[in-house]
């Protein structure tokens, strides 16, 4: 069989994914990068903690990187420079859930884990980091071993783009998490991407990896995990099991499920904060490149972003059924 007749056979939706998830890259390296002029301190760790040379203060450089003992034996204020670590690792963690293919008014949150996993790998790849990946599953996490590259990262891509979204016993976010901790040896990143919509069993891990790793929780969400419109009679589907129910989504009712829905979010962020876990919030009916950009702003500043600005303005109300 010829090159030709590959193309020509070539699956088309398979097609259609490789070229968004090219989309995807152009979008990281160009827009996202350019606009944070390759500075990613807030997004991914700073340029290392191992103490170099002491020089001058000029305009502009970080008072926090003041060298007093220099600065009082020159009487010449001096910052003291770190060496980069040239063997960080980046771990991502991706759930899987169900729930991520639930096509609601603003698309599937699938994107936004393309779209986190694709910002995290290309620009750690721009630092010259190695980035590894766990996926949860069915039966056991499938884990993907670090290495440093843009054509690594299109894989793991790839393995995200088109891995089936189940969770079963043995490869939950929980099982997760210990096999990075089994895995990451050394000091390094761990990024987590989830909707978060299951239940908290996976604290005690998280607390764990945090003794040695950096942290970073990507909480996705869609308008409907945050509140029902009352539009009556609706179909509501469970993600995990199929089934769909009709029920007469009322007042009352709306009412109720954002109270549940907020109060396990707000449960959700408390034990991502106990765990020193900064929390970036993309949501599908917003523009997460800016969502982005928005969250290193703050982490310059020295802020610690908690996820509560994925409850802000939400869009009006959809008439259409809805999914659950």
């Amino acid at each position: 069989m010829t090159a030709a007749d590959d193309t020509v056979r070539e699956d088309p939706t398979h097609a259609s994914s490789r070229a968004a998830l090219a989309r995807l890259e152009l979008l990281v390296t160009r827009r996202l990068d350019g606009v944070l002029g390759g500075d990613h301190r807030g997004l991914l760790p700073g340029p290392g903690t191992e103490p170099g040379e002491a020089r001058p203060y000029e305009p502009g450089d970080d008072v926090r990187t003041m060298d007093w003992s220099v600065t009082a034996r020159t009487t010449v204020p001096h910052i003291r420079q770190t060496i980069a670590d040239r063997e960080l690792e980046t771990w991502i963690v991706v759930d899987l859930a169900p729930s991520l293919d639930v096509a609601g008014r603003y698309g599937s949150k699938r994107r936004l884990v393309e779209a986190a996993v694709a910002t995290v790998g290309f620009l750690s790849a721009t630092d010259g980091s190695r980035v590894g990946m766990v996926v949860t599953g069915r039966g056991r996490p499938r884990v993907l071993r670090a290495t440093g590259g843009r054509a690594h990262v299109r894989r793991l891509l790839e393995e995200v783009s088109g891995a089936p979204a189940e969770v079963g016993p043995g490869g939950t976010l929980d099982d997760a998490l210990v096999a990075v901790r089994r895995t990451a040896r050394r000091h390094g990143l761990v990024v987590v991407v989830s909707d978060f919509l299951s239940a908290l069993t996976w604290e005690r891990s998280l607390r764990v990896l945090a003794v040695r790793h950096d942290f970073l929780a990507v909480h996705v969400a869609d308008p409907l995990d945050i509140a029902l419109p009352a539009v009556g009679a609706a179909l509501l589907q469970d993600p995990d099991t199929g089934e769909v129910l009709e029920v007469d989504v009322d007042d009352a009712l709306a009412a109720d499920y954002r109270r549940e829905a907020g109060a396990h979010r707000d449960a959700v962020h408390t034990a991502l904060r106990r765990c020193g876990a900064p929390v970036l919030g993309l949501r599908t009916d917003r523009d997460w490149v800016r969502d982005v950009i928005d969250f290193v702003g703050v982490r310059r500043q020295g802020g610690f972003p908690t996820g509560d600005d994925l409850s802000r303005d939400l869009p009006d109300g959809d008439d259409d059924e809805v999914g659950r």
